[in-house]
C-alpha cells in the first residue's frame, strides 16, 4: 500500500480541508483532491482513478448514493467508504447496494480512518464500531424468503446471528451446536458469499434481503 490516490466528495469545505491535512500525514498518500458533490466527483474520474473514496451520503447536486452507483457501474473495482451521520441508518442498504465497501462516521477518529483505508485496500469491507454497534441493534430478520440461493437455511440462520453480533461460542448456545460446527458453518459462509470478515457478511446478508436495516 503505497503513493494512493484518495477523493473526498463532501458539500462542507471544512470538513474536506481538516480531512484532507490529517490523510497528507500519511507516508502511503501521494494524492489527496476534493469533489463538493456527487457530480464533481463523477467528472474527475474522467482524469483521476482514485484507490479510496470517501463519499459523504447527503449532497446537493448529486448525492453520495447515486454518485457511488454510477462510479462503480463505471469503475467496478473503486473503494468508496460512506461518510454517516447519526442518523443515516436508512440510507445504509442503499448504500451498500450502489456499491459501498466501508462506513465510518464524519465524526470518527482519524484512526478510524486507517483502518477503512488499510481494510478496503486489502479487499475487506469495514464498519467503524459505532456504526456496525447501531446497524446490529436496527438489523431484522426478512419474513419472506431472501434472494439467495448459495446458502442453506441453517447457514442463513447463521448469517442472520453473525449480523447481530453473536461470536460463534453464543451461535453455537443459541442454536444448540458445538462451537465447531459453528467455526465450521463460519468458514463456510465466507467461502460462498466470498467474504473475508464480518463486514462483509454483513453487506453480503443486506444486498441478498438476508436481513433488512
Amino acid at each position: 500500500m503505497d503513493n494512493l490516490t484518495i477523493i473526498l466528495v463532501d458539500d462542507h469545505k471544512l470538513f474536506r480541508e481538516g480531512l484532507k491535512s490529517l490523510l497528507e500525514n500519511f507516508a502511503y498518500v501521494k494524492q489527496v483532491e476534493e469533489a463538493s458533490n456527487g457530480k464533481e466527483f463523477l467528472q474527475m474520474l474522467k482524469t483521476t482513478l482514485p484507490d479510496v473514496v470517501f463519499m459523504d451520503i447527503e449532497m446537493p447536486e448529486m448525492d453520495g448514493i447515486t454518485a457511488t452507483r454510477k462510479a462503480i457501474e463505471a469503475f467496478p473495482q473503486l473503494n468508496v467508504v460512506a461518510l454517516s451521520m447519526y442518523g443515516n441508518e436508512n440510507y445504509y442498504t442503499q448504500m451498500i447496494n450502489a456499491g459501498a465497501k466501508g462506513f465510518i462516521l464524519k465524526n470518527s477518529g482519524i484512526q478510524d480512518v486507517e483502518n477503512a483505508i488499510q481494510n478496503v485496500m486489502s479487499g475487506n469491507n469495514y464498519f467503524s464500531q459505532e456504526i456496525f454497534q447501531r446497524l446490529i441493534q436496527g438489523l431484522g430478520r426478512k419474513q419472506q424468503k431472501s434472494l439467495n440461493t448459495e446458502l442453506s437455511a441453517r447457514e442463513e440462520e447463521i448469517v442472520f446471528l453473525i449480523c447481530k453480533g453473536l461470536s460463534n461460542q453464543e451461535i453455537a448456545d443459541k442454536l444448540y451446536l458445538s462451537k465447531r460446527t459453528v467455526d465450521k458453518h463460519r468458514e463456510n459462509i465466507l467461502h460462498k458469499t466470498q467474504s473475508k470478515n464480518t463486514a462483509g457478511i454483513v453487506m453480503y446478508a443486506v444486498k441478498n434481503g438476508i436481513v433488512e436495516v
